[in-house]
């Protein structure tokens, strides 16, 4: 089996379809900002480089979070898969991950939730997070309190200001998009329209990931 990339804007529902392959298939879940985080609490000499960068106000280049994936790789099998969620984000990064991979002899493949950027605007202005531990939960999610840990649920400020929304969604065109588009010309991109229910983008991702994760 093939690792995976997973690419989407923010507010495609990527992050849950991501949960429901891993499971489904038994891969490991790669998330960089979770990574980071562990990293830094763990004290160990690399927690500590990226604990250094992060207190000092600057933003974790490429070079430190290939050697955070790299690190991430040398702790578990080599026959264990891997997918990335949302890794490679710029072109820069992608030259060093494609780099990573092949080094380490590590096939993969990407898929890409597509959704358009009014869907985008709409989702993100109407979905809201757990105060307690952050899980993302959807306009239709009907509940006032998370599911996992019944903490309060609200609007996240960044979600709340639209002209912030459309600077982010933004970004991702104009740094991720490339990245895409790259792995597209080199067909290795899955692309399933994430406008359906939730359960038809998995139904979609499961027969095209049983002809590819081969």
């Amino acid at each position: 089996m093939k690792d995976i990339v997973l690419f989407g804007v923010q507010g495609s529902g990527k992050g849950t379809q991501g949960k429901i392959i891993a499971k489904k298939y038994g891969y490991t879940i790669f998330e960089t900002g979770e990574e980071l985080r562990k990293l830094i609490a763990s004290d160990s000499v690399l927690g500590n480089k990226i604990k250094s960068i992060v207190e000092s106000g600057n933003l974790v280049d490429t070079s430190v979070i290939i050697e955070v994936v790299q690190n991430f790789l040398s702790n578990i099998s080599k026959d264990q898969r891997v997918l990335f969620d949302g890794l490679p984000r710029k072109m820069d990064q992608k030259k060093a991950f494609d780099e990573l991979m092949r080094n380490v002899k590590r096939e993969y493949i990407g898929i890409l939730i597509k959704i358009s950027q009014s869907e985008a605007e709409k989702r993100l202005t109407s979905r809201r997070a757990c105060k307690v531990c952050k899980e993302i939960y959807p306009a239709f999610y009907s509940q006032d309190v998370c599911e996992k840990c019944a903490g309060e649920l609200i609007v996240r400020q960044d979600d709340s200001d639209i002209e912030a929304i459309k600077n982010r969604l933004h970004a991702f065109q104009a740094e991720t998009m490339p990245v895409i588009e790259s792995y597209c010309d080199a067909m290795k991109m899955i692309i399933i329209d994430g406008e359906q229910s939730i359960g038809k983008v998995t139904e979609d991702l499961i027969i095209k990931l049983d002809k590819k994760l081969v």
